[in-house]
């Protein structure tokens, strides 16, 4: 009889808990449907805007296959493959050394200044309720609260995470070509030592570029601040300069590709 009725109350126990479960999703989903409701411009702007950039991306791929040499990426992946064979053949390494030198300079810097940026971003969300109301003093069209404020502040902060790994992968991949290119060439591996190094310089060109990525598509994020209307018109400003970017130059006065 009392092995009855502990199962019975075991039985309670779980219907119960699963009832309570059940509530507590239902208000949640009920919360987010209000939320999307609430802030559906917003996220309709930062939907269109973040499918025209993956658009851009894929008519920049499209084109490259088409002709390379309009590439202005293609056009350095070349030059990359070329520097990368003359200093292992002709063993320049003071200019291996300088030129990788400045390299991991500089995405060294991008890293550190993603670090500074994404400090002041968590910043930012401490200060949600005080600030959010100022930044959407310019807001025509978007809902003005401060959960939609931190969902904001939360994008940035992915966006820079992105910066900073893509750029770190860049020092640390220059790093180990310093060692590999200056290693001296053994005739029956030489071209598999060349293409190994061309291999890891070329990576870190293209998280290099991820990282510059990034950084640019902060741009259209730091004006959704001021609501979607700036979101739309920063990206459309963008991916305008990036069309120009990312082609090669014609010509000396061609300046911007």
């Amino acid at each position: 009889m009392a092995m009855e009725v502990g199962v019975e109350d075991g039985w309670h126990a779980a219907i119960l808990g699963l009832v309570k479960g059940i509530c507590r999703a239902n208000w949640q989903n009920g919360g987010m449907n209000d939320f999307i409701a609430t802030h559906a411009t917003d996220l309709l702007s930062f939907a269109l805007c973040t499918a025209a950039i993956f658009v851009y991306q894929l008519y920049l791929r499209w084109r490259t296959r088409r002709d390379p040499s309009s590439s202005a990426q293609d056009m350095m992946l070349v030059a990359r493959e070329a520097w990368v064979t003359s200093v292992m053949r002709e063993r320049r390494d003071i200019l291996a050394v300088q030129t990788l030198r400045n390299s991991t300079m500089a995405a060294s810097f991008m890293a550190s200044t993603a670090v500074l940026l994404i400090l002041g971003v968590l910043t930012l969300s401490a200060q949600g309720d005080k600030l959010s109301g100022i930044w959407h003093a310019l807001n025509f069209l978007g809902h003005v609260s401060v959960e939609m404020w931190l969902v904001k502040l939360l994008i940035v902060l992915i966006d820079l995470l992105l910066v900073f790994f893509a750029f770190s992968m860049s020092v640390r991949l220059f790093h180990h070509i310093g060692y590999a290119i200056n290693v001296p060439l053994d005739p029956p591996l030489e071209r598999i030592q060349i293409h190994h190094v061309m291999a890891q310089m070329n990576r870190a060109g293209v998280f290099y570029r991820i990282g510059m990525r990034a950084y640019y598509f902060t741009v259209p994020l730091l004006f959704w601040l001021f609501g979607p209307l700036f979101l739309v018109w920063a990206t459309v400003l963008l991916i305008f300069f990036l069309y120009h970017l990312d082609r090669a130059p014609k010509s000396d006065a061609d300046l911007m590709g």
